[in-house]
């Protein structure tokens, strides 16, 4: 008998949308949609779901971070976790609840999501963004239709019926995961799925941005990076002289935020300061929460400027993919991931109940001069200095730094990661 829920979610930087896998059929169902008065209903829990969100994605990228530089998409696996709430029920879907929305209900998480979809289809400028979601449901599932119904008309979800333990599973999966990353992530899954799973959920998030204020090429140069374990590496670094960002700043943290040109979205970079008896980089990034790094973000919109005699960051590429079932089991979602404690009721008619056996995330970027985007140039540049000025700031992320694409008015991360 099918009895578990499989979720499987994906993001990327770079996504086109296409269609189905051949031989697979695409089912749809009555779509049911958030209308323009519910949407309303709940703009007064919008800001603790942001909040929630900023606190969800330093958690995830906490619980996923081992060794080395980890990269995650908080807005990914949010969308992906949110239409799995909608089959959950009684306590599960309290913990669906407390995770992502604060204590919020699911009507604000849904409407939330639904916002962001929409705010981020034009956000203005050379941004390109697109958000795909798609159901795969085994004939065997018995996935109920009003759940499907709701991820249709809430996610836009393309559902499409597939025999998940079928070896043909593992193409057509790692085929739609690149025609929808534009091949920059090939595959996600290596082997079919058990027999008792009855449904997969996968998310893919496109995002493309070019900075307001672009890094000259001809002042790219090798720096030296101190990694965490003191290792110094010599590696090229984007720089900027003369210029004005937002800083930002507190009593234990200093870093800049670099807009993008459309207004909306920015790349933000933040580490610890150094003092006598500072915290090393794990403990700093342990202490930060969600509230406060959203606070950090939006405190920077509507000041001034400050100048920056030498702004330098490290020219990079970053990709990470891992399991994230025992990290979101020790986030509050440990009902979801237990069988015969987990309630998705009104995902399907089982007789057996679902639970969650697999969430797969995958998530890559690049950083280059342009803005972040995969290039295909190589620039080989020397520096320039700049004329000094006392009143000006340097600063050199020459040391293991915290990064991510955040949402300026809202203060929810589209990606976060650790540079170290």
């Amino acid at each position: 008998m099918k009895r578990i829920l499989s979720l499987a979610l994906v993001c990327a930087l770079t996504l086109s949308l296409s269609g189905c896998s051949a031989g697979y059929e695409e089912l749809t169902a009555q779509p049911v949609t958030l209308s323009a008065a519910q949407l309303a209903a709940q703009e007064d829990q919008a800001p603790a779901v942001y909040d929630a969100l900023s606190g969800f994605g330093l958690s995830l990228l906490r619980g996923a971070r081992e060794e080395g530089n980890t990269l995650v998409s908080p807005l990914s696996a949010a969308l992906a976790l949110a239409m799995t709430a909608n089959g959950a029920a009684g306590d599960t879907l309290a913990q669906f609840e407390s995770l992502l929305g604060g204590g919020a209900s699911l009507d604000a998480l849904n409407a939330v999501c639904s916002a962001l979809t929409d705010r981020y289809e034009a956000p203005g400028g050379s941004t390109r963004c697109a958000i795909a979601n798609s159901l795969w449901t085994d004939p065997e599932g018995r996935i109920r239709k009003d759940f499907i119904g709701r991820c249709q008309g809430i996610f836009d979800a393309q559902v499409l019926s597939a025999q998940l333990s079928d070896p043909g599973i593992v193409p057509a999966l790692n085929g739609w995961v690149s025609d929808h990353t534009e091949g920059m992530i090939p595959s996600v899954v290596s082997q079919p799925f058990d027999q008792e799973t009855a449904i997969l959920l996968v998310n893919a998030l496109y995002l493309e941005n070019t900075w307001r204020t672009q890094f000259e090429p001809r002042l790219t140069g090798e720096r030296d990076f101190t990694h965490r374990d003191g290792r110094a590496e010599r590696i090229d670094f984007l720089q900027h002289h003369s210029q004005r960002f937002p800083y930002l700043e507190d009593e234990a943290s200093q870093g800049v935020l670099l807009p993008y040109d459309d207004g909306q979205l920015a790349f933000f970079a933040l580490m610890p300061r150094l003092y006598p008896d500072a915290p090393d980089f794990d403990a700093w990034l342990e202490d930060l929460d969600g509230a406060q790094l959203a606070a950090l973000i939006q405190s920077a919109q509507g000041q001034e400027e400050a100048l920056f005699l030498r702004l330098s960051l490290p020219k990079f590429q970053a990709e990470w993919d891992g399991e994230l079932a025992d990290v979101l089991a020790g986030l509050g979602l440990d009902l979801a991931f237990t069988q015969g404690a987990a309630d998705f009721s009104l995902l399907g008619d089982s007789p057996y109940g679902y639970y969650l056996s697999q969430v797969i995330h995958a998530a890559k970027i690049e950083v280059n001069e342009k803005g972040t985007k995969a290039a295909a140039a190589t620039v080989v540049a020397g520096n320039e200095a700049a004329a000094p000025s006392p009143e000006g700031l340097e600063l050199d992320f020459d040391r293991p730094f915290l990064y991510g694409i955040v949402d300026l008015d809202t203060g929810v991360p589209l990606f976060l990661g650790t540079f170290e």
